[in-house]
């Protein structure tokens, strides 16, 4: 008996002694030959290159246009979003980012962005300047909103709260000192 369980005479196919030459192997177990990709192959996973598609440079390939033509504008919705999920503390300077949403810890010096968002389990302690701030967390620093500031129940802001337009929900805390921008500022 073989290591795989088969006798040796058990196989018709197999090699019989005082033959010569490898025994023949089971039609499932053969490797398939090796076939060269065509020239207008892509790599695996995408659609394959056009044949007949020129190349010019500063066009995009006629995959990346969209189906209706025209150029491709980001969605109002699809602004530069920094998330620090809950469980992950961030110290440091955010740049760049139009809307940070702070579920876990964030702690920095300074922050400016288009929206500040601070969930119900989030902590920023620091100082941001922002059009927009949501704050449903603990926010411990000061916090400049040239547009809304929005303490929701559950928000707490403990330092200095300067804002355009301030709504304070039923069970939100402000403590500290709270100032009015005047203007376009």
């Amino acid at each position: 008996m073989s290591i795989f369980g088969r006798k040796k005479d058990e196989n018709p196919e197999s090699n019989q002694e005082g033959t010569n030459g490898p025994a023949p192997r089971d039609a499932e177990l053969t490797m398939p030959s090796y076939r060269a990709p065509a020239a207008n192959s892509a790599p695996m996973g995408l659609p394959p290159k056009p044949s007949n598609a020129p190349v010019r440079p500063g066009v995009p390939a006629p995959a990346a246009m969209p189906a209706r033509g025209g150029p491709v504008t980001p969605n109002a919705n699809e602004r530069r979003t920094l998330i620090v999920g809950r469980g992950i503390s961030l110290q440091g300077t955010v740049a760049d980012a139009e809307r940070l949403v702070v579920e876990g810890t964030v702690e920095s010096q300074m922050i400016q962005a288009a929206e500040l968002s601070v969930a119900q389990t989030g902590v920023f302690r620091g100082e941001v300047q922002v059009e927009d701030a949501e704050i449903a967390g603990l926010f411990d620093g000061t916090v400049t909103a040239r547009g809304n500031l929005i303490v929701r129940s559950t928000g707490k802001i403990k330092g200095m709260a300067r804002y355009k337009k301030l709504s304070v929900e039923e069970g939100g805390q402000i403590v500290g000192s709270m100032e009015m921008l005047q203007g376009e500022g």
